[in-house]
């Protein structure tokens, strides 16, 4: 009996020997395939070193940007600044589950269920909260900018329709919900009823990896010490139209430049630093959504870039250029301006632009990458420093400073005369503010190219 036991483990052991695909030998841990996409609407820019600074003469004496060769790693950039249509669906987004929040609350609160119609067609769709991942639970409880209500982890229902129409609201509890996303009846004018924008929070969680990397383990520190946690509102701040420029009439600008249509290819303005980082965290969470849909490995994220990324992606290639086109001038052979600035002493219209002009206005640079030079400043993921060229890395140098509320912006914009459209010119706003003349664009690394042969 034993011999049979002994000669059954052997011939077991031979089977799957002889089954082996690796024959005894190191071959990894065979994961999916990978084929990342080029990002929709981004440029790829390949890897490279240049002279990072002041190479021409530094006509402002700020002394702030002395000549520096540095290296980058390749990266995806947006071909244009982020427009108004773009952030309109981040705050079409917020607003939309907001509102389903609210509607699922109540009808949980008051038993209502799909089968009696109204607002229980609303209600949440998994109650079980044991059944949701801890994906699911990340994504449910960071997005309704509702602080603890209680019912986190709870899936919401999107495949109803919200009804805006105040005439075919299905009942008084869904009124009840609605009214409340609403400013006060005395605060409206001329019978239009108006979002209460301040009610469009957005919520989110990241992890600070510089701050966990350079811990000392005396410190005895957990990974939760260092995961942030932020909260704040979304929508553009419309009044900087009118508070940049004092005596001035722009109060068109303020009323209609972010929601109508007309403007929708603009860039979006009136934007903070921590507005910016709120978009790019849920543009990662919007693309990673989908890539779980459909089974797919998540995408790395989206963020803004760095100061040297946006130098080197300005450049465009062209090494020792004082502008995205080259330079050293800011008019082409035909007459024409190069660029949406402030070319003479108040007059705004020289160069065919008041404001702002459509984000993809001009003519691209060497990488295809629109009004890198005009048009709106643009944040960057950099603190700013005036010595921070003294001591930052040679390779993907970042001046980050989690305490310094001062960020670089960049490429000069519509208001500003030619110095500040210079690619190697630096400037600063606190994170904190908004204004009409700053906007953004986003970044996302390079992680290889999509197999052109499927």
């Amino acid at each position: 009996m034993k011999k049979l036991l002994l000669s059954s483990i052997a011939f077991v052991f031979l089977l799957t020997s002889c089954g082996s695909k690796t024959k005894g030998e190191l071959v990894g841990v065979q994961g999916k395939k990978w084929y990342p996409e080029k990002p929709y609407g981004m440029e790829l820019i390949p890897r490279g070193s240049f002279i990072m600074g002041k190479s021409e003469e530094d006509q402002a004496k700020v002394l702030n940007a002395p000549t520096k060769t540095v290296t980058v790693r390749s990266f995806y950039m947006d071909d244009t600044e982020i427009t108004n249509s773009e952030y309109r669906q981040f705050v079409e987004w917020v607003k939309d589950s907001i509102t389903r929040t609210k509607l699922a609350i109540l009808a949980d609160e008051l038993g209502i269920g799909p089968e009696e119609g109204g607002i229980g067609d609303f209600v949440f769709k998994d109650a079980d909260t044991t059944k949701a991942s801890v994906y699911d639970k990340y994504m449910l409880d960071n997005y309704s900018g509702m602080g603890e209500t209680g019912f986190e982890g709870r899936a919401l229902n999107k495949d109803e329709n919200l009804i805006w129409d105040v005439s075919e609201y299905p009942d008084e509890y869904y009124t009840e919900v609605m009214d409340s996303l609403y400013i006060p009846e005395e605060e409206s004018y001329n019978g239009q009823r108006t979002i209460d924008v301040t009610k469009l929070k957005y919520k989110y969680s990241w992890m600070d990896i510089e701050a966990a990397a350079r811990s000392s383990r005396k410190e005895n520190k957990s990974r939760k010490d260092f995961i942030r946690h932020e909260e704040l509102e979304i929508y553009p701040d419309t009044t900087v139209w009118i508070r940049d420029f004092e005596y001035s009439y722009n109060e068109p600008m303020h009323n209609d430049y972010f929601w109508h249509d007309a403007y929708s290819e603009y860039p979006v303005v009136g934007i903070s630093w921590k507005q910016a980082q709120a978009f790019c965290n849920w543009r990662t969470k919007h693309k990673n959504d989908d890539q779980k849909s459909k089974g797919k490995q998540f995408v790395n994220k989206f963020r803004l870039p760095t100061e040297a990324e946006w130098e080197y992606a300005a450049r465009g290639g062209i090494e020792g250029g004082t502008y995205p086109w080259g330079g050293p001038y800011v008019i082409s052979d035909t007459g024409c301006f190069m660029a949406n600035f402030k070319p003479q002493r108040g007059d705004y219209a020289a160069d065919q632009a008041l404001y702002t002009v459509e984000a993809k206005s001009y003519e691209p640079n060497d990488f295809n990458l629109y009004n890198m030079a005009g048009n709106v400043s643009e944040w960057t993921n950099s603190s700013y420093d005036p010595n921070s060229y003294e001591y930052v890395s040679t390779m993907n140098p970042n001046g980050g400073d989690g305490s310094n509320e001062r960020k670089v912006i960049r490429g000069g914009s519509w208001k500003d005369v030619a110095y500040f459209l210079q690619v190697s010119t630096r400037d600063y706003e606190y994170a904190d503010s908004a204004r009409s003349y700053v906007g953004f664009r986003t970044v996302q690394d390079y992680m290889g190219e999509e197999d052109s042969t499927r």
